[in-house]
């Protein structure tokens, strides 16, 4: 979707313009890694309108395959409207403008199945699954076939009417299976799935993902894999711009590390670095951080990297590598 955020300061009521970019968790997600140097497919619905036009040539311009997304002339592209968060609180008021829209349709019958499956992994949002009975059967479908499936939790209270709904989320990432990676947030697993006391209890009701990542904010992150084995590391310090798009960006960096062998350890400190890349912006989206510059970073003992602060302007761009063969797909 279209995403608009403020010009200035201040309630949603007085904002007298706002400047125009990409939204969207997966689309994010797929932008990200492009940057990165992996190869990424984004699947997806828009309207046969210019908020269409301009969403498939932004992301197609981050070096995201595109080929896959189709226009719909009956239903309008997506868009919302955000607030500048405080810094202390990250309060903010959003409006969604999603109900009928062309994303909000997909369904198993309309979406290319093929390219979705095609990918080493599927990369797939708990947004999605809010937008309509037939988005819902579509992760399903995906889930029941897709070989290796990464779900982003991505609990979004103003897209469930009713908030008991929002439950179906704890099923979708059960869904995932050994081979599977679910993220999470601390505070969206007790939203979404009413499970309080922390990551231990978060992975007792959810024992099925191979890979479970418990998002805690500035607490850091904590990873649980199908041996048993706890991983935790600690974000970095940082100064925050806007906090939209970090948790997208975090999946990204751990898919990153991911489809490069690295250590489960090592996958949550780059999580950690391409979440403050995108903290560290106003909008939704950053280029991560060079391969060279992240992996020096990770690298670090634990004394020194609990030492990182990181502002505006960290990142480093380095030459890319050549792109290997596809890997990712994102819906």
């Amino acid at each position: 979707m279209v995403t608009f955020l403020p010009a200035t300061a201040g309630r949603l009521a007085d904002v007298p313009s706002f400047d125009r970019g990409i939204g969207g968790a997966e689309s994010n997600v797929a932008c990200v890694l492009a940057a990165a140097g992996h190869r990424a497919r984004w699947v997806s619905r828009v309207g046969a309108d210019g908020f269409g036009d301009h969403l498939v040539e932004a992301i197609g311009a981050w070096g995201v395959d595109v080929s896959g997304v189709r226009r719909d002339p009956a239903r309008p592209t997506g868009i919302y409207f955000r607030t500048a968060g405080d810094r202390a609180t990250d309060a903010h008021e959003v409006a969604y403008y999603r109900a009928g829209s062309a994303a909000s349709a997909m369904s198993a019958e309309n979406t290319d199945l093929d390219a979705l499956r095609s990918g080493r992994v599927l990369h797939l949002s708990g947004i999605t699954a809010a937008l309509s009975a037939d988005c819902l059967a579509l992760l399903r479908t995906l889930m029941e076939t897709a070989p290796v499936v990464s779900f982003d939790v991505n609990h979004r209270p103003g897209l469930w009417a009713d908030p008991a709904d929002a439950r179906v989320l704890l099923d979708l990432a059960r869904r995932t299976g050994r081979a599977g990676i679910v993220f999470v947030g601390e505070d969206e697993a007790e939203e979404a799935f009413g499970v309080t006391g922390g990551p231990d209890a978060i992975r007792a009701a959810l024992p099925e993902p191979g890979l479970l990542v418990v998002k805690r904010g500035a607490d850091g992150a904590v990873a649980y894999d199908a041996e048993g084995n706890r991983y935790t590391e600690p974000a970095p310090r940082v100064d925050v711009v806007a906090a939209v798009g970090a948790g997208d960006a975090f999946a990204a960096g751990f898919l990153s590390a991911t489809l490069r062998g690295l250590p489960v350890a090592a996958r949550l400190r780059h999580g950690h670095l391409w979440a403050a890349a995108a903290l560290t912006v106003p909008g939704d989206l950053a280029t991560p951080p060079g391969r060279a510059h992240a992996d020096r970073l990770t690298a670090l003992d634990p004394a020194a990297w609990e030492t990182l602060h990181l502002g505006p302007g960290w990142t480093v761009t380095e030459p890319l590598p050549q792109r290997p063969a596809e890997e990712v797909r994102t819906p």
